[in-house]
């Protein structure tokens, strides 16, 4: 979608001007992917107008391969307007006009399976499956199992103003879902919404089929569980070979965020996912991935827009490397991810 960003705070009511720029969770994890030196193509539907002509440059902009992007002559681009506030306080208001739009005709038909699976990893949202019965059909072909399937990777995003009157049924669909995938991105908030359980451990239960999970709680950073084979104690009775199946087991991480000085408190989920996303191409262990994934949040939540240049690699790889006691300490403020600032660790 075209996103309007207000140039004040204020109610909607209230805001006199607004700031173009492009949104969407799936294209911003495909921007800050590109941005951040991997290949990433965004596939999706805009309308044939002015707002399709400025997406589709903007993300191209950014070096993702927007060749798979289709143009609706019949339906419109979705656009949207926001305040300033955050998205989690009573006075945070959204406004979306995407009923009918291009994106909201997706389904199993517009968007052909092999235009998505040429990649190591597929990133899909909870927000495209609230968009249409179509857009769901898609989302459930993309996640059902099936031979050679890249890596699918889905960010919940549970927005109950995007179900209406089917929250509840909304939230069954993305667990529903969620099971299906690979790799899953969930807020401990969003699972208490959605789920009516918060705890990093209680969602776990819930989502045991994903190899990967990670759970973000905001400030207090995020855990991951990955299922591992175990062979059981080195030093268990029996002869080796008599042993059965190596059981699976979780690793589990977890990794508190940095102290950030926030500019605006959105963007920052797309950029988590996309930060741990790139570490995982790149083969990181566990606590690196989750690093990354702060960092890029970080870069996110010290601009005023949802998509914000990353640190270059060598200094992401740097401040993830960091001891503990370092790690603790960070302090990331506006201009953080440039060459000539230096990163406060008191």
């Amino acid at each position: 979608m075209v996103t309007f960003l207000p140039d004040r705070a204020g109610r909607l009511a209230d805001v006199p001007s607004f700031t173009r720029a492009i949104g969407g969770a799936e294209s911003n994890v495909a921007c800050a992917l590109a941005a951040a030196g991997h290949r990433a193509k965004w596939v999706g539907r805009v309308g044939r107008d002015g707002f399709g002509d400025h997406l589709v440059e903007a993300i191209g902009a950014y070096g993702v391969d927007v060749s798979a992007v289709r143009r609706d002559p019949h339906r419109p681009t979705g656009v949207y307007f926001r305040t300033a506030t955050d998205r989690a306080s009573d006075a945070h208001e959204v406004v979306y006009y995407r009923a009918g739009s291009a994106a909201s005709a997706m389904s199993p038909q517009t968007v052909p399976y092999a235009g998505v699976a040429d990649g190591r990893i597929l990133h899909l949202s909870g927000i495209t499956a609230a968009l249409s019965a179509p857009c769901l059909a898609l989302v459930r072909a993309l996640t059902a199992p099936r031979a050679g399937r890249p890596l699918v990777s889905f960010d919940v995003n549970f927005r109950p103003g995007l179900w209406g009157d089917e929250a509840r049924e909304g939230g069954r669909v993305l667990l529903e879902l969620a099971r299906g995938a690979d790799l899953v991105f969930v807020g401990a908030d969003e699972a208490e919404a959605a789920w009516g359980v918060g705890e990093p451990e209680g969602i776990r239960a819930l989502l045991p089929e994903p190899a990967v999970l990670v759970v973000k709680r905001g400030g207090e950073g995020a855990v991951l569980f990955e299922r591992r084979a175990d062979a059981g104690p080195a030093d268990s009775a029996g002869p080796a070979d008599s042993a059965g199946p190596a059981a699976l087991v979780d690793l589990v991480a977890h990794v508190p965020a940095p102290r950030v000085d926030v500019v605006a408190p959105v963007g920052a989920g797309d950029a988590f996912a996309a930060g741990f996303l790139s570490g995982t191409l790149r083969g990181l262990g566990a606590v690196a991935r989750l690093r990354h994934g702060h960092l890029a949040a970080a870069a996110a939540l010290t601009v005023p827009g949802d998509l914000a240049a990353p640190p270059r690699r060598a200094r992401a790889d740097r401040l993830a490397g960091l001891d503990d006691a370092a790690w603790g300490r960070l302090h990331l403020g506006p201009g953080w991810t440039g060459d000539d600032q230096e990163v406060r660790t008191p």
